[in-house]
Order: C-alpha cells, then sequence, then structure tokens
C-alpha cells in the first residue's frame, strides 16, 4: 500500500470512529418551530444550522439539520438563535411588468425585515429522549426551546404557549 492510500485509510478510520463516538454521546434530529407571531419568519438557524423552511405567521415549520443535544444535560448550556422576520402577506404585489412599482414595493418590503440574535437557555432534558430542538418565536422577540419528541398542543409537550399571541403595543427592551 502506498503512503498516500495509507494516510486516506487512516483518515476514513479516525473518522468513522469519531462519528461513532458522537453517535454514542448524541442524538441528532431536525430543527422544528413554531411562530406565536403576526410576523412571518424568512429563516433562522441554531449555532449556524439553517431551519430551512420560511414560517408564515401563528404556523410552524423549520425541518433542517442538524440539532445534535448532547447526552446529557449540564447547567449554563446554551444555543445561538439567528432569525429574520419580516412581512407576514404582500396583499399590493404589483407584478413584475411595471419595474418601477414593483421596485418600490420591494423597497417597502424589504424596510420592514428585521434580524435578530440572542443567546437562549436550553431547558433541562435529564431523563427524557431529546428529539430535535423546536424554537417557540413569540411577540418581543422573545423565545422558548423545548427537546421535546411530543408535538406542540400534545398534552405532554411541555410548552403550553397558545399559538395565537396578540401582539403587544409596546415591548420591554
Amino acid at each position: 500500500m502506498s503512503r498516500r492510500n495509507a494516510c486516506r485509510l487512516q483518515i476514513r478510520v479516525l473518522a468513522g470512529l469519531a462519528t461513532a463516538l458522537l453517535l454514542q454521546n448524541a442524538e441528532a434530529s431536525s430543527l422544528e418551530a413554531v411562530n406565536h407571531t403576526h410576523w412571518a419568519i424568512n429563516r433562522f438557524s441554531v449555532d449556524g444550522r439553517s431551519g430551512i423552511d420560511i414560517i408564515g405567521p401563528y404556523q410552524g415549520g423549520g425541518g433542517g439539520c442538524c440539532y445534535i443535544a448532547p447526552a446529557r444535560w449540564k447547567p449554563g448550556m446554551t444555543v445561538r438563535v439567528d432569525w429574520e422576520t419580516g412581512v407576514a402577506y404582500s396583499d399590493d404585489f404589483p407584478g413584475f411588468a411595471d419595474r418601477p412599482k414593483y421596485f418600490a414595493w420591494k423597497q417597502k418590503v424589504n424596510a420592514q425585515k428585521r434580524k435578530h440574535s440572542k443567546v437562549v437557555p436550553i431547558p433541562d432534558y435529564t431523563g427524557q429522549k431529546t428529539c430535535g430542538l423546536t424554537v417557540h418565536f413569540l411577540p418581543c422577540d422573545e423565545l422558548q426551546l423545548t427537546t421535546s419528541c411530543y408535538a406542540y398542543g400534545s398534552p405532554e409537550y411541555p410548552i403550553k404557549t397558545p399559538l395565537h399571541l396578540p401582539q403587544p403595543q409596546s415591548c420591554p427592551n
């Protein structure tokens, strides 16, 4: 076996061992979201991993890969959630034929987009099976997280926040 092939084989073996160790200590699953606001969630990510779907107001979605929960929860564990909100509906879309009207409309829609970022604690999942991560987007740019395997709305689901939350007149700073 040539030296080059021996190095390639060593790299493959080490990569396989690393993957096996990772899978023994953690479980990979998808990123999901529930949007409790009147804004669209144009995109979101958790620790740089994309949640994929655009999530309309008062809807769920996501499906990105992957959130890997460590085998044991430890106090102080956090994730960074980045997201962009924007206008949910564009009833006044003028079409593409009149370019000046289209560009004015596009500028108005883009002016309503906002980027957000927040470091959020991961709730204690000791003694529970983990199934990825679900991010709940709440008014005033608040977030709730769960690693629950139950579906939102089921009696066992840990977050009981109603889907349709009113938008407050003002948010605390």
